[in-house]
């Protein structure tokens, strides 16, 4: 256990905890935090895996613990190595809209998977993916699948330089789009959690070629647009942002960048990788009415599996090779098994009057916080839309990244290990979206409210 120890603090840094609160002694919360199994794990990890994980959020760094490790998942629960069951809220970070190992999902893997695991040459089942996004998002003409989001927002961006002739690409700040180099600048995701919002590596003639603004700053945008006449090719946007916690655009703004864009000749991206098919059927645009020139989609129409997609208006996916000259190229893109994943879950969220449930799980979640909130007279923010949502460590509102980073971290970090204790797991960062799916009951949502209700009790007397 010593070599874990050191490990740990070297994952942790200077600040991270001494020998006096290892993961071995009683915490501040009075209980012992053992995962004996996790702490192992953990402790192999670190020795072959950078920081011992494969994905920065997934580190608990500066939560100061190790990660629990999980063993199997179903439904609404993660079980870890040790046996303890929780009540999920991450969902692989959006994917399990229907919880974990969903039956219809399962159904769809084991019977593709005797047909083979991939060929590299065209089957049907990627033309009825493409067929089912083109008629659930009115604004997608076609579409091309890739293997991550990353790949469709580095493959979309690529495009709306090659169909425009122009190089200067507008984000905002906390929107994060993947680690494509161009696009890591001031983003969101685990680089806000680990202090680090920009990423080594990156030259800087890429991140010159990035325009970062603030989020809801209409005036920031129109003034981009005329410091840089006929120059940039496209806006692109997490229209609800979900990488700097979760909030919301102001009335008007997403319906200004359409109109920016279009009198521009720009290409306006909606980045739906999180909120498509979860917001809404058609995302977030099929909620406002707004269409995007491309959107970039993932998550759910991979049903667990690794999946991306980008398209939009016929003329302007036409500059795709093969057709094109925009080049764009993927050896295992419309996998067959995750595309069959992927249509199972979308068939059964459209089957089954989904966003109905999760709409009526959504309501009574913010109902029991805001109750929680008040009774506690704690002036925190809460912020929802459908099945994701956020509890900002903040007491004023949050609209953009500047003021989602002044949440109280040391608050969230303690109701986040009670939670934990607890039984429930909520995204290990206070930049990170909350995710309900169709597979919690009002029972694990009235468990989870009681055991915020304990843990933010005991936070606000500390």
């Amino acid at each position: 256990m010593q070599m874990f120890v050191i490990l740990l603090q070297n994952t942790l840094g200077a600040g991270g905890m001494g020998a006096q609160n290892s993961l071995e002694s009683p915490t501040e919360y009075g209980y012992t935090a053992r995962m004996v199994e996790s702490e192992k794990l953990f402790e192999r990890a670190c020795c072959v895996i950078p920081g011992g994980v494969n994905s920065p959020v997934r580190a608990f760094r500066r939560l100061e613990r190790a990660p629990f490790f999980v063993s199997r998942a179903k439904g609404c629960h993660l079980t870890d190595e040790d046996g303890k069951q929780y009540i999920d809220y991450v969902g692989t970070w959006g994917p399990a809209i229907l919880g974990h190992a969903p039956e219809c999902v399962l159904e769809a893997v084991q019977a593709a998977i005797p047909q083979g695991l991939g060929y590299g040459i065209p089957t049907r089942v990627e033309v009825e993916m493409a067929e089912t996004v083109c008629r659930w998002f009115p604004s997608v003409e076609k579409v091309r699948m890739t293997n991550s989001g990353t790949e469709a927002t580095m493959s979309a961006v690529r495009l709306a330089r090659g169909y425009t002739g122009r190089k200067y690409v507008i984000k905002f700040e906390g929107c994060y789009h993947g680690h494509v180099d161009s696009l890591l600048v001031s983003a969101g995701s685990g680089a806000l959690t680990h202090g680090e919002p920009d990423s080594a590596g990156v030259p800087e003639e890429f991140a010159a070629l990035t325009i970062a603004l603030p989020y809801n700053d209409t005036a920031a945008v129109a003034a981009a647009f005329a410091r840089y006449p006929g120059q940039i090719a496209c806006v692109i946007v997490e229209p609800y942002p979900g990488n700097a916690g979760f909030y919301l655009p102001r009335p008007g703004f997403l319906e200004f960048l359409r109109e920016i864009t279009a009198r521009h000749g720009a290409l306006l991206i909606f980045d739906e990788v999180m909120t498509g098919f979860r917001i809404s059927p058609a995302g977030v645009q099929g909620k406002v009415g707004i269409t995007p020139d491309l959107t970039t989609l993932g998550k759910i129409i991979g049903g667990g599996l690794p999946v991306g997609a980008f398209g939009g208006r016929r003329e302007v996916m036409d500059c795709v090779s093969p057709l094109g000259p925009v080049y764009q190229a993927g050896t295992l893109s419309g996998n067959p098994v995750a595309m069959a994943a992927g249509l199972a879950q979308l068939r059964y969220l459209e089957a089954h009057d989904s966003y109905t449930r999760l709409e009526m799980l959504g309501a009574r979640l913010e109902e029991g916080v805001r109750r929680i909130l008040r009774d506690l007279a704690l002036p925190l923010t809460f912020k929802r839309s459908g099945s994701m949502f956020c509890l900002f460590f903040s007491t004023e509102d949050v609209y953009d990244l500047r003021t989602a980073m002044r949440g109280d971290f040391e608050m969230f970090r303690r109701y986040f290990l009670s939670m934990l204790e607890q039984g429930v797991y909520v995204a290990p960062s206070p930049y990170e979206t909350g995710f309900l799916s169709t597979a919690h009951t009002e029972a694990d949502v009235d468990a989870t409210l009681a055991a915020m209700q304990r843990a933010l009790a005991k936070v606000r007397q500390m």
